[in-house]
């Protein structure tokens, strides 16, 4: 115990650095050299410091230890602040108190030592609660914190109900409406964004579809399955493995179009654009596809293609060919991930 007494003494004799925090009542001896190395801010304060000491020295002053103040925190703040420089980036990490992580994160961004201001927005963060997230959000705008401020958002969209009774939020409504209206804004456009999101997501699945209904006609025209098969061929025996998704509902439809007379019929009609589709997406030779009207649509749309370059097509074409451009992408995804499976089923 003595002899950690002595080092402890020794090494507050080397220091050559003071930190003094706001109260003034307490000193914290401290090397410059491991505070410069921690912080540009402090390397250039010190740098001030300690020439203005040796120049007093020089002139046959009094030799001082050169004074860092630290203003604006509290002095456990101040301390823990100091001690976590010496530890580092790459040292121990050391829980931040709750007291102190908001005075540390404001340390950490006055004093330019990023390492710390994460460790800081991480500990803040990991503490959020719909009490405090109005502060704390403004806190991370004052402090550049941009993880701290997306955490809060994210808070606030989902718990804003919550929010809204706080008493930070009804001072907030009070004295900073523009911040308000800044928050407001920041939750709707996220939910625009979530919005558009579902929505492609949704119209992702629909071109996926698409495509599984095409493999599932092609497949019906070629091989047949337990309905429907091929001209001149008795339907399978045993089904497909999407018979339950999309082949017996595809396989339905082809018999009611065989048999339908009516004139307007949504279903019939409904079987005609998967023949279209079909057509557009095929890429075997003339005579060499089995599905049905194949050639026929084919020729109809090399027509309106040689059509189309002569005058300007209509919104209708636009979009047909939007469509078959979104599925052939989807179906080229589709069989790209089949065969990751199969390679990783093998493997």
């Amino acid at each position: 115990m003595c002899e950690g007494v002595r080092a402890a003494g020794d090494a507050a004799a080397a220091a050559d650095v003071d930190v003094i925090t706001s109260s003034g009542r307490r000193r914290i001896p401290a090397h410059s050299t491991v505070l410069a190395s921690a912080s540009p801010v402090l390397e250039s304060i010190l740098q001030r410091r300690l020439k203005k000491e040796r120049d007093a020295a020089a002139g046959g002053g009094k030799v001082r230890r050169a004074v860092v103040r630290i203003r604006g925190v509290t002095d456990d703040a101040a301390a823990a602040f100091v001690r976590l420089l010496y530890a580092g980036s790459s040292g121990d990490e050391e829980e931040i108190d709750e007291k102190s992580a908001a005075q540390m994160l404001v340390l950490a961004h006055a004093y330019r030592v990023p390492w710390l201001k994460r460790r800081c927005e991480g500990a803040i963060g990991s503490r959020l609660t719909a009490e405090s997230v109005v502060d704390t959000m403004q806190l991370a705008a004052l402090c550049d914190a941009p993880q701290l401020h997306l955490r809060c958002t994210r808070l606030l969209a989902k718990e804003f109900k919550a929010v809204e009774k706080t008493e930070a939020w009804r001072f907030l409504q009070e004295n900073d409406p523009w911040l308000e209206l800044d928050i407001l804004q920041r939750l709707h456009d996220a939910d625009l964004r979530r919005r558009k999101w579902r929505r492609k997501r949704a119209e992702q699945g629909v071109y996926v579809e698409l495509s599984e209904a095409m493999d599932c006609l092609s497949h019906i025209c070629t091989e047949g399955c337990t309905e429907v098969g091929p001209v001149g061929r008795a339907p399978a025996a045993a089904p497909c493995p999407a018979y339950a998704t999309a082949c017996r509902g595809l396989q339905l439809l082809i018999r009611h179009f065989s048999r339908c007379h009516r004139t307007s019929c949504p279903r019939c009609q409904r079987m005609w654009q998967l023949l279209r589709l079909h057509a557009a997406l095929c890429d075997l030779p003339d005579g060499h596809c089995n599905t049905p009207l194949c050639m026929q649509f084919r020729r109809k749309e090399e027509e309106k293609a040689a059509a189309k370059a002569k005058a300007k097509a209509g919104d209708d074409d636009d979009k047909w060919g939007l469509l078959v451009k979104k599925v052939r992408v989807a179906r080229a995804m589709s069989s790209l991930g089949k065969r990751r499976q199969m390679s990783c089923s093998q493997c």
